[in-house]
Protein backbone atom coordinates (compact mmCIF):
# COMPACT_ATOMS: atom_id res chain seq x y z
CA UNK A 1 0.00 0.00 0.00
CA UNK A 2 1.54 3.34 -1.03
CA UNK A 3 2.15 6.03 1.57
CA UNK A 4 -0.74 8.52 2.06
CA UNK A 5 1.29 11.46 0.76
CA UNK A 6 1.60 9.93 -2.72
CA UNK A 7 0.37 12.37 -5.39
CA UNK A 8 -1.61 11.27 -8.45
CA UNK A 9 -2.21 13.58 -11.44
CA UNK A 10 -5.42 13.26 -13.48
CA UNK A 11 -5.62 14.70 -17.02
CA UNK A 12 -9.10 14.52 -18.61
CA UNK A 13 -11.13 17.08 -20.57
CA UNK A 14 -14.46 15.77 -19.21
CA UNK A 15 -15.11 17.69 -15.93
CA UNK A 16 -17.38 15.05 -14.39
CA UNK A 17 -15.05 12.18 -15.28
CA UNK A 18 -12.01 14.18 -14.09
CA UNK A 19 -13.49 15.08 -10.71
CA UNK A 20 -14.98 11.62 -10.28
CA UNK A 21 -11.55 9.99 -10.68
CA UNK A 22 -9.94 12.59 -8.39
CA UNK A 23 -12.57 11.99 -5.69
CA UNK A 24 -12.03 8.24 -5.89
CA UNK A 25 -8.26 8.72 -5.51
CA UNK A 26 -8.70 10.99 -2.48
CA UNK A 27 -11.12 8.53 -0.86
CA UNK A 28 -8.28 5.97 -0.93
CA UNK A 29 -6.03 8.27 1.14
CA UNK A 30 -4.01 9.58 -1.80
CA UNK A 31 -3.63 13.15 -3.05
CA UNK A 32 -4.97 14.14 -6.46
CA UNK A 33 -4.36 17.11 -8.76
CA UNK A 34 -6.43 17.59 -11.91
CA UNK A 35 -5.86 19.13 -15.35
CA UNK A 36 -8.33 19.71 -18.19
CA UNK A 37 -5.80 19.29 -21.03
CA UNK A 38 -2.29 18.25 -21.87
CA UNK A 39 -1.32 21.88 -22.46
CA UNK A 40 -2.62 22.87 -19.00
CA UNK A 41 -0.66 20.01 -17.45
CA UNK A 42 2.60 21.13 -19.09
CA UNK A 43 2.06 24.81 -18.30
CA UNK A 44 1.17 24.40 -14.62
CA UNK A 45 3.88 24.65 -11.92
CA UNK A 46 4.60 21.13 -10.72
CA UNK A 47 7.07 21.24 -7.83
CA UNK A 48 6.45 17.63 -6.89
CA UNK A 49 6.87 14.61 -9.15
CA UNK A 50 3.62 12.56 -9.13
CA UNK A 51 3.63 8.91 -8.15
CA UNK A 52 1.27 8.16 -11.04
CA UNK A 53 -0.45 9.90 -13.98
CA UNK A 54 -4.02 8.98 -14.98
CA UNK A 55 -4.29 10.19 -18.58
CA UNK A 56 -7.23 10.30 -20.98
CA UNK A 57 -6.14 9.20 -24.46
CA UNK A 58 -8.62 11.27 -26.48
CA UNK A 59 -7.74 14.80 -25.35
CA UNK A 60 -8.38 17.88 -27.50
CA UNK A 61 -5.23 19.52 -28.87
CA UNK A 62 -2.33 17.60 -27.35
CA UNK A 63 -3.68 14.06 -27.03
CA UNK A 64 -2.64 11.60 -24.36
CA UNK A 65 -0.12 9.74 -26.53
CA UNK A 66 1.57 12.97 -27.66
CA UNK A 67 1.82 14.07 -24.02
CA UNK A 68 3.35 10.72 -23.11
CA UNK A 69 5.96 11.11 -25.85
CA UNK A 70 6.84 14.63 -24.68
CA UNK A 71 7.44 13.31 -21.16
CA UNK A 72 9.60 10.45 -22.47
CA UNK A 73 11.73 12.78 -24.61
CA UNK A 74 12.27 15.13 -21.66
CA UNK A 75 13.50 12.28 -19.47
CA UNK A 76 10.48 12.29 -17.12
CA UNK A 77 9.80 8.78 -15.81
CA UNK A 78 6.31 8.45 -14.31
CA UNK A 79 3.87 5.51 -14.45
CA UNK A 80 0.93 6.32 -16.75
CA UNK A 81 -2.55 4.78 -16.71
CA UNK A 82 -4.39 5.48 -19.97
CA UNK A 83 -8.18 5.82 -19.93
CA UNK A 84 -9.60 4.86 -23.32
CA UNK A 85 -13.06 4.81 -24.85
CA UNK A 86 -14.35 1.97 -27.01
CA UNK A 87 -13.70 4.09 -30.10
CA UNK A 88 -10.05 4.78 -29.24
CA UNK A 89 -8.65 1.51 -30.61
CA UNK A 90 -6.25 3.10 -33.19
CA UNK A 91 -4.87 5.44 -30.52
CA UNK A 92 -4.54 2.53 -28.10
CA UNK A 93 -2.58 0.50 -30.66
CA UNK A 94 -0.20 3.45 -31.16
CA UNK A 95 0.28 3.77 -27.41
CA UNK A 96 1.03 0.06 -27.01
CA UNK A 97 3.64 0.26 -29.78
CA UNK A 98 5.18 3.23 -27.92
CA UNK A 99 5.60 1.13 -24.80
CA UNK A 100 2.49 1.96 -22.75
CA UNK A 101 1.18 -0.96 -20.68
CA UNK A 102 -1.62 0.27 -18.37
CA UNK A 103 -5.03 0.72 -20.04
CA UNK A 104 -8.54 0.92 -18.58
CA UNK A 105 -11.67 1.31 -20.70
CA UNK A 106 -14.36 3.86 -19.86
CA UNK A 107 -16.59 3.68 -17.92
CA UNK A 108 -13.87 2.75 -15.46
CA UNK A 109 -14.48 0.26 -12.66
CA UNK A 110 -13.53 2.04 -9.40
CA UNK A 111 -11.83 -0.95 -7.80
CA UNK A 112 -9.88 -1.78 -10.97
CA UNK A 113 -8.65 1.81 -11.24
CA UNK A 114 -7.52 1.99 -7.59
CA UNK A 115 -5.75 -1.37 -7.84
CA UNK A 116 -3.95 -0.27 -11.00
CA UNK A 117 -2.89 3.03 -9.38
CA UNK A 118 -1.56 1.19 -6.31
CA UNK A 119 0.33 -1.28 -8.50
CA UNK A 120 1.87 1.54 -10.58
CA UNK A 121 2.99 3.49 -7.50
CA UNK A 122 4.40 0.43 -5.75
CA UNK A 123 6.20 -0.69 -8.91
CA UNK A 124 7.61 2.80 -9.47
CA UNK A 125 8.86 3.05 -5.87
CA UNK A 126 10.60 -0.32 -6.23
CA UNK A 127 12.07 0.71 -9.58
CA UNK A 128 13.44 3.96 -8.14
CA UNK A 129 15.09 1.99 -5.37
CA UNK A 130 16.49 -0.63 -7.70
CA UNK A 131 17.02 0.76 -11.19
CA UNK A 132 15.52 4.16 -11.99
CA UNK A 133 18.37 6.24 -10.63
CA UNK A 134 21.02 3.50 -10.55
CA UNK A 135 20.38 3.27 -6.83
CA UNK A 136 21.66 0.46 -4.66
CA UNK A 137 21.26 -3.03 -6.02
CA UNK A 138 22.06 -6.32 -4.37
CA UNK A 139 25.76 -6.68 -3.81
CA UNK A 140 27.61 -8.22 -0.92
CA UNK A 141 31.22 -8.88 -0.06
CA UNK A 142 30.65 -12.41 -1.38
CA UNK A 143 30.87 -10.92 -4.88
CA UNK A 144 34.58 -10.21 -4.27
CA UNK A 145 36.15 -13.54 -5.15
CA UNK A 146 39.83 -14.39 -4.74
CA UNK A 147 42.63 -15.27 -2.36
CA UNK A 148 45.60 -13.63 -4.09
CA UNK A 149 47.92 -11.29 -2.24
CA UNK A 150 47.06 -8.51 -4.72
CA UNK A 151 43.36 -8.76 -3.87
CA UNK A 152 44.02 -9.08 -0.13
CA UNK A 153 45.92 -5.79 -0.20
CA UNK A 154 42.92 -4.09 -1.79
CA UNK A 155 40.52 -5.56 0.78
CA UNK A 156 42.77 -4.44 3.62
CA UNK A 157 42.58 -0.88 2.29
CA UNK A 158 38.80 -1.19 1.94
CA UNK A 159 38.47 -2.31 5.57
CA UNK A 160 40.57 0.66 6.72
CA UNK A 161 38.76 3.39 4.79
CA UNK A 162 35.16 2.09 4.78
CA UNK A 163 34.23 3.16 8.36
CA UNK A 164 35.36 6.73 7.64
CA UNK A 165 33.61 9.31 5.48
CA UNK A 166 36.77 10.00 3.47
CA UNK A 167 36.59 10.35 -0.30
CA UNK A 168 38.01 7.33 -2.14
CA UNK A 169 39.49 7.23 -5.65
CA UNK A 170 39.57 3.79 -7.27
CA UNK A 171 41.95 3.35 -10.17
CA UNK A 172 42.13 0.32 -12.40
CA UNK A 173 41.72 -0.98 -15.92
CA UNK A 174 38.30 -1.48 -17.45
CA UNK A 175 36.59 -4.61 -16.14
CA UNK A 176 38.62 -4.99 -12.94
CA UNK A 177 35.58 -4.63 -10.66
CA UNK A 178 35.80 -1.05 -9.45
CA UNK A 179 32.06 -0.84 -8.81
CA UNK A 180 32.13 -4.04 -6.74
CA UNK A 181 34.85 -2.51 -4.55
CA UNK A 182 32.88 0.75 -4.29
CA UNK A 183 29.81 -1.14 -3.11
CA UNK A 184 31.94 -3.02 -0.58
CA UNK A 185 33.14 0.30 0.85
CA UNK A 186 29.52 1.46 1.17
CA UNK A 187 28.34 -1.84 2.69
CA UNK A 188 31.06 -1.73 5.37
CA UNK A 189 30.33 1.89 6.28
CA UNK A 190 27.86 3.48 8.69
CA UNK A 191 25.88 4.55 5.60
CA UNK A 192 25.08 0.96 4.62
CA UNK A 193 21.35 1.41 5.32
CA UNK A 194 21.13 4.51 3.10
CA UNK A 195 21.33 4.87 -0.67
CA UNK A 196 24.24 3.78 -2.84
CA UNK A 197 23.78 5.86 -5.99
CA UNK A 198 25.99 5.29 -9.02
CA UNK A 199 26.57 7.22 -12.20
CA UNK A 200 28.79 6.37 -15.14
CA UNK A 201 30.09 9.76 -16.25
CA UNK A 202 31.19 8.37 -19.62
CA UNK A 203 27.74 6.98 -20.44
CA UNK A 204 25.84 10.28 -20.25
CA UNK A 205 26.04 12.96 -22.98
CA UNK A 206 28.02 16.02 -21.86
CA UNK A 207 24.99 18.28 -22.26
CA UNK A 208 22.94 16.22 -19.79
CA UNK A 209 25.65 15.47 -17.26
CA UNK A 210 25.15 18.60 -15.15
CA UNK A 211 21.43 17.92 -14.87
CA UNK A 212 22.07 14.28 -13.94
CA UNK A 213 24.49 15.32 -11.19
CA UNK A 214 22.67 18.32 -9.72
CA UNK A 215 19.10 18.13 -11.03
CA UNK A 216 17.03 20.85 -12.66
CA UNK A 217 13.90 22.93 -12.20
CA UNK A 218 10.95 22.88 -14.54
CA UNK A 219 11.71 25.14 -17.52
CA UNK A 220 15.47 25.30 -16.83
CA UNK A 221 16.09 24.34 -20.47
CA UNK A 222 14.14 23.17 -23.49
CA UNK A 223 12.46 19.89 -22.64
CA UNK A 224 12.67 20.33 -18.84
CA UNK A 225 8.99 19.67 -18.25
CA UNK A 226 9.28 18.82 -14.56
CA UNK A 227 11.58 19.31 -11.63
CA UNK A 228 14.19 16.59 -11.36
CA UNK A 229 16.51 15.63 -8.52
CA UNK A 230 20.14 14.94 -9.36
CA UNK A 231 22.34 12.13 -8.12
CA UNK A 232 23.82 14.25 -5.32
CA UNK A 233 20.35 14.78 -3.85
CA UNK A 234 19.38 11.14 -4.25
CA UNK A 235 22.54 10.09 -2.40
CA UNK A 236 22.00 12.43 0.58
CA UNK A 237 23.21 10.66 3.76
CA UNK A 238 24.41 7.80 1.58
CA UNK A 239 27.21 7.18 -0.93
CA UNK A 240 27.65 8.47 -4.49
CA UNK A 241 29.81 6.40 -6.86
CA UNK A 242 31.09 8.45 -9.80
CA UNK A 243 32.47 5.96 -12.29
CA UNK A 244 34.80 7.11 -15.08
CA UNK A 245 35.36 10.48 -13.36
CA UNK A 246 38.07 11.29 -15.90
CA UNK A 247 35.39 11.73 -18.59
CA UNK A 248 33.78 14.77 -16.94
CA UNK A 249 34.29 17.89 -19.04
CA UNK A 250 36.67 20.61 -17.89
CA UNK A 251 33.77 23.10 -17.86
CA UNK A 252 31.77 21.06 -15.35
CA UNK A 253 34.68 20.25 -13.04
CA UNK A 254 34.53 23.52 -10.97
CA UNK A 255 30.90 22.87 -10.01
CA UNK A 256 31.72 19.25 -9.18
CA UNK A 257 34.68 20.41 -7.06
CA UNK A 258 32.39 22.69 -5.06
CA UNK A 259 29.82 19.92 -4.57
CA UNK A 260 32.46 17.46 -3.40
CA UNK A 261 34.30 19.93 -1.18
CA UNK A 262 31.45 22.07 0.21
CA UNK A 263 28.63 19.51 -0.10
CA UNK A 264 26.40 22.13 -1.70
CA UNK A 265 25.10 23.04 -5.16
CA UNK A 266 22.18 24.55 -7.05
CA UNK A 267 19.87 22.76 -9.43
CA UNK A 268 19.90 24.04 -12.99
CA UNK A 269 17.46 26.95 -13.22
CA UNK A 270 17.45 27.62 -9.47
CA UNK A 271 19.29 30.03 -7.18
CA UNK A 272 18.48 28.01 -4.04
CA UNK A 273 21.53 26.30 -2.55
CA UNK A 274 20.96 22.67 -1.58
CA UNK A 275 23.12 21.18 1.18
CA UNK A 276 23.76 17.43 1.30
CA UNK A 277 25.77 14.89 3.26
CA UNK A 278 27.26 12.56 0.65
CA UNK A 279 30.23 10.20 0.76
CA UNK A 280 32.05 10.29 -2.60
CA UNK A 281 33.65 7.24 -4.18
CA UNK A 282 35.12 7.96 -7.61
CA UNK A 283 36.75 5.64 -10.14
CA UNK A 284 38.68 5.88 -13.39
CA UNK A 285 40.83 3.88 -15.76
CA UNK A 286 42.52 7.06 -17.00
CA UNK A 287 45.84 8.52 -15.89
CA UNK A 288 44.56 11.65 -14.15
CA UNK A 289 48.09 12.95 -13.47
CA UNK A 290 48.80 12.93 -17.21
CA UNK A 291 45.46 14.62 -17.86
CA UNK A 292 46.41 17.38 -15.40
CA UNK A 293 49.66 17.97 -17.28
CA UNK A 294 47.68 18.13 -20.53
CA UNK A 295 45.21 20.63 -19.04
CA UNK A 296 42.28 18.21 -19.27
CA UNK A 297 41.65 17.70 -15.54
CA UNK A 298 41.74 20.20 -12.68
CA UNK A 299 44.53 19.65 -10.20
CA UNK A 300 42.44 20.87 -7.24
CA UNK A 301 39.64 18.43 -8.10
CA UNK A 302 42.14 15.59 -8.38
CA UNK A 303 43.56 16.28 -4.91
CA UNK A 304 40.04 16.51 -3.46
CA UNK A 305 39.15 13.12 -4.94
CA UNK A 306 42.50 11.47 -4.28
CA UNK A 307 42.17 11.51 -0.47
CA UNK A 308 42.40 7.73 -0.23
CA UNK A 309 43.51 6.13 -3.52
CA UNK A 310 43.09 2.39 -4.09
CA UNK A 311 44.67 0.64 -7.08
CA UNK A 312 42.59 -2.31 -8.36
CA UNK A 313 44.92 -4.94 -9.88
CA UNK A 314 44.25 -6.32 -13.38
CA UNK A 315 43.33 -9.98 -13.62
CA UNK A 316 46.74 -10.90 -15.09
CA UNK A 317 48.30 -9.85 -11.75
CA UNK A 318 46.06 -12.19 -9.75
CA UNK A 319 46.01 -15.29 -11.93
CA UNK A 320 45.65 -17.60 -8.93
CA UNK A 321 42.15 -16.16 -8.50
CA UNK A 322 40.99 -17.21 -11.97
CA UNK A 323 39.91 -20.81 -11.03
CA UNK A 324 37.97 -19.40 -8.07
CA UNK A 325 36.29 -16.82 -10.29
CA UNK A 326 35.43 -19.43 -12.92
CA UNK A 327 33.76 -21.67 -10.32
CA UNK A 328 31.98 -18.64 -8.85
CA UNK A 329 30.54 -17.62 -12.22
CA UNK A 330 29.54 -21.19 -13.06
CA UNK A 331 27.77 -21.52 -9.70
CA UNK A 332 25.87 -18.24 -10.20
CA UNK A 333 24.86 -19.19 -13.73
CA UNK A 334 23.70 -22.63 -12.55
CA UNK A 335 21.36 -21.03 -10.02
CA UNK A 336 20.14 -18.42 -12.51
CA UNK A 337 19.55 -20.74 -15.47
CA UNK A 338 18.66 -23.94 -13.60
CA UNK A 339 21.38 -25.87 -15.42
CA UNK A 340 23.90 -28.14 -13.72
CA UNK A 341 27.60 -28.11 -14.57
CA UNK A 342 29.40 -30.87 -12.69
CA UNK A 343 32.98 -30.34 -13.90
CA UNK A 344 35.38 -28.09 -15.78
CA UNK A 345 38.06 -29.80 -17.92
CA UNK A 346 41.64 -29.30 -16.69
CA UNK A 347 42.79 -28.16 -20.14
CA UNK A 348 40.05 -25.52 -20.25
CA UNK A 349 41.00 -24.23 -16.81
CA UNK A 350 44.67 -24.02 -17.83
CA UNK A 351 43.78 -21.97 -20.90
CA UNK A 352 41.64 -19.63 -18.80
CA UNK A 353 44.35 -19.25 -16.17
CA UNK A 354 47.02 -18.42 -18.77
CA UNK A 355 45.06 -16.09 -21.06
CA UNK A 356 46.03 -12.39 -21.02
CA UNK A 357 42.47 -11.11 -20.29
CA UNK A 358 42.75 -7.50 -21.52
CA UNK A 359 39.09 -7.08 -20.48
CA UNK A 360 39.86 -8.43 -16.99
CA UNK A 361 37.15 -9.99 -14.78
CA UNK A 362 34.30 -8.70 -16.96
CA UNK A 363 35.76 -10.42 -20.02
CA UNK A 364 36.27 -13.65 -18.08
CA UNK A 365 32.66 -13.54 -16.87
CA UNK A 366 31.36 -13.03 -20.40
CA UNK A 367 33.44 -15.94 -21.73
CA UNK A 368 32.16 -18.25 -18.99
CA UNK A 369 28.54 -17.23 -19.62
CA UNK A 370 28.90 -17.93 -23.33
CA UNK A 371 30.53 -21.31 -22.63
CA UNK A 372 27.77 -22.09 -20.12
CA UNK A 373 25.06 -21.40 -22.69
CA UNK A 374 26.78 -23.54 -25.34
CA UNK A 375 27.40 -26.49 -22.98
CA UNK A 376 25.06 -29.41 -23.68
CA UNK A 377 26.11 -31.84 -20.95
CA UNK A 378 27.39 -31.49 -17.39
CA UNK A 379 31.00 -30.71 -18.36
CA UNK A 380 31.71 -27.09 -19.25
CA UNK A 381 32.47 -26.82 -22.97
CA UNK A 382 34.92 -23.98 -23.41
CA UNK A 383 35.32 -22.83 -27.06
CA UNK A 384 39.12 -22.70 -26.82
CA UNK A 385 39.57 -22.39 -30.58
CA UNK A 386 37.40 -19.28 -30.62
CA UNK A 387 39.24 -17.74 -27.68
CA UNK A 388 42.70 -18.15 -29.16
CA UNK A 389 42.50 -19.29 -32.81
CA UNK A 390 45.69 -20.56 -34.43
CA UNK A 391 47.24 -17.83 -36.56
CA UNK A 392 49.26 -18.56 -39.66
CA UNK A 393 51.69 -15.70 -39.16
CA UNK A 394 53.62 -14.38 -36.24
CA UNK A 395 52.74 -17.01 -33.64
CA UNK A 396 55.75 -19.15 -34.47
CA UNK A 397 58.02 -16.27 -33.49
CA UNK A 398 56.59 -16.17 -29.94
CA UNK A 399 57.69 -18.24 -26.99
CA UNK A 400 56.22 -21.74 -26.83
CA UNK A 401 54.91 -21.31 -23.25
CA UNK A 402 51.11 -21.34 -23.19
CA UNK A 403 50.71 -17.92 -21.55
CA UNK A 404 53.16 -16.13 -23.83
CA UNK A 405 51.60 -17.89 -26.83
CA UNK A 406 48.13 -16.72 -25.82
CA UNK A 407 49.32 -13.20 -25.05
CA UNK A 408 51.10 -12.98 -28.38
CA UNK A 409 48.01 -14.22 -30.21
CA UNK A 410 45.67 -11.69 -28.59
CA UNK A 411 48.03 -8.78 -29.32
CA UNK A 412 48.35 -9.79 -32.97
CA UNK A 413 44.56 -10.03 -33.26
CA UNK A 414 44.16 -6.53 -31.80
CA UNK A 415 46.82 -5.11 -34.13
CA UNK A 416 45.16 -6.67 -37.16
CA UNK A 417 41.76 -5.32 -36.11
CA UNK A 418 43.33 -1.85 -35.78
CA UNK A 419 45.07 -2.15 -39.18
CA UNK A 420 48.44 -2.08 -37.43
CA UNK A 421 47.78 1.14 -35.45
CA UNK A 422 48.93 1.05 -31.85
CA UNK A 423 47.84 4.44 -30.46
CA UNK A 424 44.75 6.62 -30.88
CA UNK A 425 41.04 5.89 -30.84
CA UNK A 426 40.34 2.39 -32.05
CA UNK A 427 44.04 1.53 -31.92
CA UNK A 428 45.34 -1.77 -30.56
CA UNK A 429 46.29 -0.23 -27.20
CA UNK A 430 42.74 1.02 -26.63
CA UNK A 431 41.25 -2.31 -27.75
CA UNK A 432 43.41 -4.14 -25.24
CA UNK A 433 42.89 -1.61 -22.44
CA UNK A 434 46.63 -0.88 -22.29
CA UNK A 435 48.76 2.25 -22.39
CA UNK A 436 50.52 2.84 -25.69
CA UNK A 437 53.97 2.49 -24.11
CA UNK A 438 52.96 -0.71 -22.32
CA UNK A 439 51.81 -2.31 -25.56
CA UNK A 440 54.96 -1.21 -27.41
CA UNK A 441 57.10 -2.80 -24.68
CA UNK A 442 55.11 -6.04 -24.91
CA UNK A 443 55.53 -6.16 -28.70
CA UNK A 444 59.31 -5.74 -28.32
CA UNK A 445 59.52 -8.25 -25.45
CA UNK A 446 57.54 -10.91 -27.32
CA UNK A 447 59.37 -10.22 -30.59
CA UNK A 448 56.17 -9.80 -32.63
CA UNK A 449 57.15 -8.93 -36.22
CA UNK A 450 55.28 -6.31 -38.28
CA UNK A 451 54.65 -8.91 -40.96
CA UNK A 452 52.39 -10.83 -38.58
CA UNK A 453 49.76 -8.09 -38.50
CA UNK A 454 50.37 -5.85 -41.53
CA UNK A 455 49.72 -6.34 -45.16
Amino acid sequence: MPIPETLVYVVDDDPSAREGVAGLIRSAGLMAKTFASGEEFLAAPQPKMPGCLVLDVDLPGLNGLDLQQKLVKSGVQVPIIFLTGHGDIPMTVRAVKAGAVNFLTKPVDDEALLNTIRQCITSDQETQLRLGSDIQSACSLEDIVGESNALHKVLEQVAIVAPTDSTVLLHGETGTGKEVIARAIHNLSSRRDRMFVRMNCAAIPAGLLESELFGHEKGAFTGALMQKKGRFELADHGSLFLDEIGDISLELQPKLLRAVQEQEFERLGSARTIHVDVRIIAATHRDLSAMIREGKFREDLFYRLNVFPIEIPPLRERREDIPLLVNHFVSKLSRRMGKKIASIPRQAMEVLANAPWPGNVRELQNVIERAFILTRGEELELPIAELHPTLERGVARCSTSSFRQAECTVIIEALRAASGRIAGKGGAAERLGLKRTTLQNKIRRLGIPRASYQG
